[in-house]
């Protein structure tokens, strides 16, 4: 009886005691457990390739055009042997290029890497990327690269005479570019270089460039061999000018000058060096391919050129039919051919995205970006976006006499990661424009509209034309 009455007791106790948990868990709020962010929408593609070769079996910005349709303005993808993240809207690239800079870092393939040299400015973050991008601002700002104009004429109208040597000879635009942008990249940054020095460093350049995009096999023969040969050539003739000014104790206000007056040496010749030809690989392509697309349009909207045409002719018979330089003031009043350039650069988005890799777990509205995946700003799909830009695929310059929204145009990129040269680059291009429409007339030979990577888009085959003398003007200035 006593284990009877002991065992109800406790039978009491624990439903007691059930029934109190139970109540209290109504009464006591439960905390909701943080929501872990997913990763954005999209395919991966096949293991191990991704989606490569969708990639490059579709022109690049369809690719990215049609995945931005299905998924949104964020999305994932895995190509190039990369996890990636993209981005297509102006917010999102501000966020990881601006606002959240120090989250993402600088990132390309080991082996573009070790071609350009691994001191280059654009590899970098932190203070050596701060201090260096501060010098090589401090050389291509608008006040330094006045003293340029006379040079970068010299190089333009010797470029437009090469073009129109034959009539009847077809050339490529894009070769005759790249020649021009070259001449004044090394122009801006050893200012009067020896011939000799000039003509090696042109040839192995070249060579090197050749191979820069090539399969990246170190083996006797192949481009991407020649091409570090050549790197290192360029390495030592660097070496050799570096040395010359040293010895000469010269002082040059170009941008080499620049780098060798920092204080105690705090540029090694090696990094030096590396800067050099980031500086000349960043300055030389780009550039060339704006100016092959400039001409395209130009070539396709006649009454655009006319108006050009008519801009550039007031300013060439005030300058005695180009027998006087051009001046600064002059490069600074050029409205129309000026809103040309801003539109030929929006449609062509010569550089169509950038890199980026997450340094740690980022969540961007509501989104995981994981740690070591690549972010890519698609700059081309907010370029030709109708939200920012009306009939985006209409060539239409006058579109810029408003300026666009903020984060909506950014053909030289965005924050301290963005082209230290687009001063100089809008020098150049105006001051060939002058000189192409007041002396020359051309034709294209071919009229695919396909698209090239080499490795910025360029026109089919460089764009063959044929150049020829444009009659002289006898009209005066007024």
């Amino acid at each position: 009886m006593e284990i009877f009455s002991t065992t109800i007791i406790y039978i009491l106790l624990f439903l007691t005691t059930l029934v109190y948990y139970s109540i209290s868990k109504k009464q006591i709020p439960i905390r909701k457990q943080k929501q872990i962010p997913k990763l954005p929408p999209g395919s991966m593609g096949l293991p191990y390739i991704g989606e490569t070769l969708q990639l490059y079996h579709k022109d690049p910005n369809i690719f990215f055009s049609d995945k931005q349709k299905r998924y949104g303005e964020i999305f994932k993808t895995h190509i190039l042997g990369c996890k990636c993240v993209m981005l297509a809207s102006p917010e999102a690239s501000r966020f990881v290029l601006v606002t959240n800079a120090d989250l993402f870092k600088p990132t390309y393939p080991k082996s573009k890497e070790t071609m350009i040299g691994p001191w280059a400015l654009f590899f970098h973050r932190g203070d050596y990327h701060y201090r260096l991008r501060k010098l090589v601002l401090s050389s291509l700002s608008p006040d330094p690269i006045r003293k340029f104009i006379p040079g970068i004429e010299s190089i333009a109208i010797s470029t437009l005479d090469s073009l129109a040597a034959d009539k009847n000879k077809v050339v490529s635009i894009f070769r005759g570019m790249k020649k021009f942008s070259f001449e004044v990249g090394i122009l801006a940054i050893f200012g009067n270089l020896k011939k000799q020095y000039k003509e090696e460093l042109k040839k192995n350049y070249f060579i090197m460039e050749k191979g820069y995009n090539s399969f990246p096999t170190n083996l006797p023969g192949t481009s991407y061999h020649k091409a570090l040969m050549a790197r290192k050539r360029l390495d030592q003739i660097l070496e050799e000018v570096i040395c010359e000014r040293k010895e000469k104790k010269m002082v040059e206000n170009d941008l080499l000058g620049n780098l060798l007056s920092l204080k105690n040496d705090e540029l090694s010749d090696d990094q030096i060096a590396d800067n050099v030809i980031g500086v000349l690989f960043a300055a030389q392509d780009t550039t060339a391919s704006a100016l092959t697309w400039i001409l395209k349009y130009l070539h396709d909207h006649p009454k655009i050129f006319e108006a050009v045409k008519a801009e550039q002719k007031e300013i060439y018979m005030c300058n005695e039919k180009g027998n006087k330089s051009l001046t600064w003031t002059q490069t600074r009043n050029m409205p129309l051919t000026y809103k040309v350039i801003l539109e030929s650069l929006r449609m062509a988005s010569i550089v169509s995205f950038t890199f980026r890799e997450a340094v740690v777990d980022v969540e961007y509205n509501g989104y995981l970006i994981p740690k070591g995946w690549k972010v890519m700003p698609l700059f081309r799909n907010i370029h030709h976006n109708p939200e920012f830009f009306s009939e985006p695929q209409k060539f239409d310059p006058h579109r810029f006499e408003v300026a666009p929204k903020p984060n909506t145009y950014m053909p030289f990129g965005n924050g301290a990661h963005s082209c230290p040269g687009n001063e100089l680059a809008r020098l150049e291009m105006l001051i060939l424009i002058h000189h192409l429409v007041n002396r020359l007339k051309w034709e294209i030979v071919s009229s695919r509209d396909t698209i090239q990577y080499s490795p910025f888009p360029i026109p089919y085959n460089g764009l063959p034309a044929r150049f020829w003398n444009e009659p002289d003007n006898e009209e005066l200035c007024n």
